[in-house]
């Protein structure tokens, strides 16, 4: 069957909020955004009804833009499979990703709901097949079995058991003879419950707040999700009789207990529950290797161990910066609302939101870190600014600290500065080939101005640090201006901005150039003072790196011009420019390949190139669920020649200096992100929503 048959009805009266498209006897819906209230749910109940209008019976529900469900979703879902069920049909979903597996997985749905693992593309429709285990089987026999204990072991647990009346799952976790991990997974096995990583995304937050917090503490479990008067939840004993009970009782409905750790679960009452006691119990466990170093008086370290009882905030502060640079987090933003303070971490450019405290609590994490940062705690009416440096995970990471005064309190952001993760070799910047040899033959050069341009965020400062580290050695005096110094390199004499006192970009320029300097880095070129001294050192024999603000390489030619650059002196200084972006990568451990659909290669014109095979990611544990892990650069450089040299000196427009990159053949950063995307690297959504195109 070709992807020619399949017929486009988007003119017929179907929400705008869900596509449709009919394969023969099959009818396939694209749900185009979140389904989490009731207002972006109605759009599908309405096509659904829509087709059992017209008898349309056999539906397959694209889930490729959907990454979470909440209970009122999975009841509508079997609602509707029990409709069509009845008139003879099915309900089908496709393109699920693994965070909705669990869901409809934990809720038993995907006992009703078939998952397809393919989409409409292909002939055939593969089934997932469920997992069958049986019961009846000793849970010491399977221990043994998959090699977790041997028999001696399972006997002195039984002999244990029989003397403390404890349960013999507790004991062989207890003694450290069995994680408690690899004995959850085996228990799974053993009764037939699923056991899950718990984390964000697997309870709905409606369901969470059921049962009063004070209860979820005291039988240790989550609630997850309600699907038909049956509550899931999460629980680390799956044979507690009593707390189901009583949970039964509190609410007349039906208890579905869901494996997972006891850790995973007091950690998700402390991050989600807004209204919980924040015990030393429930404070996750800070790593010993952690301290906060005095930032001015650098030979006094406080470890973590001599803070641990002081107070659970501290250690929640310090839990928040441990787990932001063990996820390659950029910025931490704690902000209040009305009802709550909220934790999100800036991951790959995009914010997640992975705590939310009481409200009553973010002014002592506001004051812990205004502590750590050496500020005043007293004054909350003015915006501050300050650095923090703490050890941890072998390594020393920056913290900058900004706080903002706001309706609910202060807001407080936490730039991440890993000393170790940044990038510091010209190589690893995830240029291609051509882009590389590009760059390099720019900083071979002895004179001129090289700048670097892309929006707050495109990995600017990075390009530079690297391009210096290339051209670094005892030979050449290199002098940098930034504002502010974020890495320490050697050999390099690096000063910062002071504009309080008078000491800019411009100032520090002039005097910078008596100092008999081979290279200099201007951390950016704000206004014409800086931009004019700039141009004349790189006309006096020095070779000068900026950076500018503009959306591509073109543009930084225009904007210098605007600034009142003369022509003249702009084409025989300016030697070169890179523009660039920063794409999010796809995730390895959840990467899939599907062959690219006709509309895409039409449009981008990959006829000839045959069947086109794309890559993407379906979401896991490892990426927060959105099929990205880490970035990589995409670039447009510009090496002036005298064609270029000529054009700048006759004052261009825009027009003029994009039809000489065409007939130069230059590639664009657009143009160099679907070679990404043709290569696996990214997805050719990425590249829309960075470039804007």
């Amino acid at each position: 069957m070709s992807n020619s048959s399949v017929i486009n009805i988007e003119d017929e009266p179907v929400p705008k909020a869900v596509g449709k498209n009919q394969l023969g006897t099959l009818t396939h819906l694209v749900p185009k955004g979140s389904l989490l209230t009731e207002q972006q749910q109605q759009p599908l109940i309405d096509a659904l009804e829509e087709c059992l209008a017209k008898w349309d019976t056999q539906i397959v529900i694209d889930f490729a833009g959907i990454n979470l469900l909440n209970s009122r979703n999975i009841e509508t879902l079997l609602l509707y499979q029990n409709k069509l069920a009845k008139a003879g049909g099915w309900l089908k979903l496709a393109n699920v990703k693994p965070l909705i597996r669990t869901i409809l997985n934990i809720t038993a749905a995907d006992e009703q709901i078939l998952i397809v693992e393919n989409s409409l593309q292909q002939d055939t429709i593969e089934i997932v097949p469920s997992d069958g285990s049986s019961g009846s089987v000793r849970i010491g026999d399977l221990l043994i079995e998959k090699g977790l204990l041997t028999e001696a072991k399972v006997e002195e647990a039984i002999q244990l058991q029989r003397k403390q009346g404890k349960r013999l799952g507790q004991i062989v976790v207890d003694k450290g003879w069995v994680s408690e991990h690899d004995f959850l997974n085996t228990l799974s096995m053993q009764l037939s419950l699923p056991y899950i990583t718990l984390r964000p995304g697997l309870y709905d937050a409606e369901i969470f707040t059921i049962l009063n917090n004070e209860i979820t503490l005291r039988l240790k479990i989550v609630p997850l999700f309600l699907v038909n008067n049956t509550l899931s939840i999460a629980t680390a004993d799956p044979q507690d009789i009593a707390s189901f009970s009583e949970i039964e009782d509190r609410l007349n409905c039906r208890v579905r207990p869901i494996l997972a750790r006891k850790e995973d679960i007091l950690k998700t009452l402390n991050e989600a529950g807004n209204n919980n006691d924040f015990g030393a119990e429930i404070i996750e466990a800070i790593d010993e290797d952690f301290e906060v170093v005095d930032y001015h008086q650098a030979d006094d370290h406080t470890g973590i161990d001599d803070m641990a009882a002081g107070s659970p905030v501290i250690n929640m502060v310090n839990s928040i910066i441990q787990r932001a640079v063990h996820d390659k987090v950029s910025d931490i933003h704690i902000e209040p609302s009305q009802k709550k303070c909220r934790v999100r971490f800036r991951i790959d450019g995009l914010l997640y939101e992975v705590m939310s405290p009481r409200i009553e609590l973010h002014p002592a994490l506001i004051s812990r870190l205004k502590v750590m940062a050496n500020l005043d705690i007293a004054e909350r009416r003015l915006p501050q600014d300050g650095r923090i440096q703490v050890h941890t995970q072998g390594r020393s990471v920056d913290l900058r600290f900004s706080s903002l005064p706001g309706l609910y309190g202060e807001k407080v952001v936490l730039r991440v500065l890993d000393k170790q993760a940044s990038i510091m070799d010209i190589a690893s910047l995830g240029m291609q080939q051509h882009n590389l040899d590009a760059f390099k033959r720019l900083l071979g050069r002895s004179y001129g101005l090289i700048l670097v341009t892309g929006p707050t965020g495109s990995g600017k400062t990075t390009s530079l640090y690297s391009a210096i580290n290339h051209i670094n050695s005892i030979e050449k005096n290199i002098v940098t201006i930034e504002d502010p110094v974020e890495y320490q390199l050697d050999i390099v004499n690096q000063n910062p901005v002071k504009e309080k006192i008078g000491l800019t970009f411009a100032k520090m320029l002039k005097h910078i150039l008596r100092q008999d300097p081979d290279v200099v880095m201007v951390g950016e070129i704000r206004e014409r003072e800086t931009a004019e001294i700039a141009v004349q050192a790189a006309l006096t024999g020095h070779l000068v790196l900026s950076t500018l603000h503009t959306n591509d390489s073109v543009g930084a030619v225009t904007r210098m011009l605007d600034m009142g650059i003369e022509p003249y002196l702009l084409s025989s200084a300016l030697i070169g420019v890179v523009a660039q972006r920063l794409v999010r990568s796809i995730c390895p451990n959840c990467k899939t390949e599907y062959i690219a659909p006709p509309e895409l290669t039409k449009r981008f014109n990959w006829q000839d190139l045959g069947n086109i095979k794309l890559s993407r990611g379906r979401g896991c544990n490892e990426c927060y669920d959105s099929g990205y892990r880490g970035r990589l650069g995409i670039h447009e450089i510009i090496e002036t020649d005298s064609a270029m040299q000529k054009l700048i000196i006759s004052n261009p427009s825009r027009d003029d200096l994009t039809s000489y990159m065409k007939k130069r053949q230059i590639k664009l950063l657009f143009d160099d992100g679907l070679d990404r995307a043709l290569q696996g690297k990214t997805t050719v959504e990425e590249i829309a929503r960075v470039i804007n195109s």
